[in-house]
């Protein structure tokens, strides 16, 4: 991802809160999300520099930005674990359902295990059942950790996922 990504990332991601946590989060939460606000933090954070953090866009044929993926360590209380965390992942609403997610979480898990790491981990709302199918199809299983996630006073769990990475194959050119 470069600075010129982040409104096309900003759109994917809003878009994708809007769309995959309708009816799991307060509405009037998703309806005030801003693509502009977004897209700010979006360069920021790239500004920042954090060497161990990877965004990774996923493009249709028209070069428009169509999913998101976001990972780098995992920590623990705030200390560095070893293991890799999928910090987000994002498809656009029109995009769901071709492959851009697989591809992306694809592409995460190889660039993870290149890494070095011996597992990666994600958070997914606990009520999230199409997100948490999708991350089991990719191998990734509950291990029982829970996260409180509070959202306009609306509780909102979270439950953690991980996955093996020893098995994984290097990364395949695929996404930028």
């Amino acid at each position: 991802m470069t600075p010129a990504d982040c409104d096309g990332v900003a759109e994917v991601r809003v878009s994708g809160w809007r769309s995959a946590y309708r009816g799991l989060m307060p509405q009037s939460y998703l309806d005030g999300l801003s693509v502009e606000a977004d897209a700010e933090r979006r360069r920021e954070y790239l500004a920042q520099g954090d060497p161990g953090v990877v965004n990774l866009v996923a493009e249709d044929t028209g070069g428009e930005i169509v999913g998101w993926a976001c990972h780098g360590p995992y920590r623990e209380d705030e200390v560095l674990t070893g293991d890799a965390e999928l910090y987000a992942i994002y498809v656009h609403p029109d995009q769901v359902g071709r492959g851009v997610g697989r591809a992306l979480l694809t592409e995460s898990v190889a660039r993870c295990s290149a890494a070095g790491h011996g597992r990666l981990l994600l958070w997914v709302l606990k009520e999230n059942d199409r997100a948490r199918r999708f991350y089991e199809r990719a191998g990734f299983r509950a291990d029982g950790a829970e996260e409180p996630f509070e959202v306009d006073g609306v509780a909102v769990p979270e439950v953690r996922y991980t996955r093996a990475l020893a098995d994984v194959a290097a990364p395949r050119p695929l996404a930028r």
